[in-house]
């Protein structure tokens, strides 16, 4: 089993506003870094309207891609409302029935808690054996000031059926058909959730890399765990923002421990932080060597993250995450967990009249049965993330 022995350069307590202070000149030198590595740009399309080469080609050679100002003003509105109401309507302590104002918590009714807390600036993996101990190395954990809260939120899940905006979202044929240029048209989903990094508290998510099934895989290649999109609802500055070692998808399984051991801290030279605007979409290779810093910044930053596999990556594996079980990805339950992409279509389209539907390949024929109505809420979409297809 891998060590998972807790590894930090933090030897005593670190105020917020001293870790602050010692990131800056961190952060400088990651901007500079990051202005340099270029990979960032308007989504554009070539003559058959397939995402443009050029674009792909960055995206494979450096493992990470920014697409400026996908998402437009109306639609950024109505997904900020919608996150805000879920994040208002969170239980007013772990484990609590109610909100903040005494109202019923959203989510009760969920088949899994669709909530994640965590302790002020702390880092929930670092140095556990979470997550298949993809997390090796602890972040460093700053003191909180004095008038934060016990628990935070931090993570939001089951966002498809919580929040219309976000089921909407999930059919953007835009990014359907960034997900059909890498992974070919019969992808598949992996899962979704919000990042929430609030100002002054948001934790760290120490460095790692996110597949676990292929690295011993004789067919293993750069994409063979697949990618998440992220939709930037606010700026996302490189003290809340996620960081990235660019090229590292390359490298096969790395040694974190190590690396970070070597280095003699957490702070990686070679890494730059993802600068984004509102309506930004970051695309990271799940193979990368990422992570983000707690939070000790006066911004904070919210990220609907969306993940999408290789159909022939999944099929026939089992859960490695520990996140919906342990069941084998048989042709039943990819199907049912796709269908999710099938209503979010139809959803979209009915919202957005005008603008060009995306053409989902494996439910070709099959629209009518799952047009976005009562019947594919409770049929596909209630409970949707129980099937989640992690690899």
């Amino acid at each position: 089993m891998e060590d998972v022995s807790v590894v930090t350069s933090a030897t005593a307590a670190t105020s917020s506003s001293e870790h602050a202070a010692a990131m800056a000149p961190y952060i400088a030198e990651g901007t500079k870094r990051a202005s340099a590595a270029g990979n960032r740009g308007p989504l554009q399309l070539d003559k058959s309207g397939k995402l443009h080469p050029d674009i792909l080609n960055a995206y494979n050679e450096k493992g990470f891609y920014i697409f400026e100002g996908v998402i437009g003003a109306e639609e950024l509105d109505s997904l900020r409302a919608d996150v805000t109401n879920m994040i208002d309507r969170v239980p007013v302590q772990p484990g609590a029935k109610v909100d903040a104002k005494g109202r019923p918590a959203m989510g009760l009714d969920h088949a899994a808690e669709p909530y994640s807390f965590i302790k002020p600036l702390s880092d929930p993996f670092g140095g556990t054996g979470l997550l298949n101990g993809r997390h090796p190395v602890q972040m460093i954990q700053p003191e909180p000031e004095d008038d934060v809260p016990n628990d935070v939120l931090f993570l939001l899940r089951d966002i498809c059926q919580a929040m219309p905006a976000c089921l909407r979202l999930y059919g953007h044929p835009q990014l359907l058909g960034i997900a059909e240029a890498v992974n070919g048209s019969d992808f598949v989903p992996y899962t979704e959730v919000i990042f929430v990094k609030q100002a002054g508290r948001g934790g760290a998510v120490s460095w790692h890399q996110d597949g676990v099934t292929h690295w011993q895989s004789p067919n293993w290649d750069l994409g063979i765990h697949g990618f998440n999109f992220q939709v930037q609802l606010y700026d996302t500055t490189p003290a809340n923002g996620l960081w990235i070692v660019p090229g590292s998808h390359k490298l096969g399984h790395i040694d974190i421990k190590k690396r970070v051991e070597d280095n003699g801290g957490e702070r990686l030279p070679d890494a730059i932080p993802l600068i984004c605007a509102p309506g930004d979409v970051t695309i990271v290779n799940r193979q990368m060597l990422h992570g983000s810093f707690a939070n000790t910044s006066v911004d904070q930053r919210i990220s609907i993250t969306i993940g999408f596999h290789r159909r022939a990556s999944v099929l026939g594996q089992r859960s490695a995450l520990a996140i919906e079980g342990s069941d084998i990805y048989d042709e039943q339950r990819i199907f049912e967990r796709s269908a999710v992409i099938a209503v979010a279509i139809d959803a979209r389209a009915q919202y957005f009249p005008n603008e060009t539907r995306y053409c989902y390949q494996p439910f070709v024929g099959l629209e009518e049965d799952y047009r976005w109505n009562d019947d594919t809420f409770e049929r596909v979409i209630r409970n949707y993330s129980t099937k989640d297809l992690a690899i």
